[in-house]
C-alpha cells in the first residue's frame, strides 16, 4: 500500500472528491484520514501521478 501526505483536507467532502478522483485514476482501496492527513491506496497508482490528481483536486501532495 502506498501513501502520501496532504495538506488542506478539512472534512468529509475534502475526502469524497479525493477519493473519487484517485479511483477513476485506477486506484484501489482508497483509504484516506483527515486526522494523519494522508491517503493510502493500492493499485497501478504511483506516488507520483497520485501527487498529480490530488493537486487537481485544490490540495497539495508532498511526495
Amino acid at each position: 500500500m502506498l501513501t502520501i501526505t496532504v495538506n488542506g483536507m478539512r472534512c468529509q467532502n475534502c475526502s469524497r472528491s479525493v477519493k473519487e478522483a484517485m479511483e477513476k485514476a485506477g486506484a484501489t482501496n482508497v483509504s484516506i484520514d483527515l486526522e494523519k492527513k494522508c491517503v493510502s491506496w493500492e493499485g497501478n497508482v504511483t506516488k507520483e501521478q497520485a501527487k498529480d490528481i490530488i493537486d487537481g483536486q485544490g490540495f497539495d501532495a508532498v511526495l
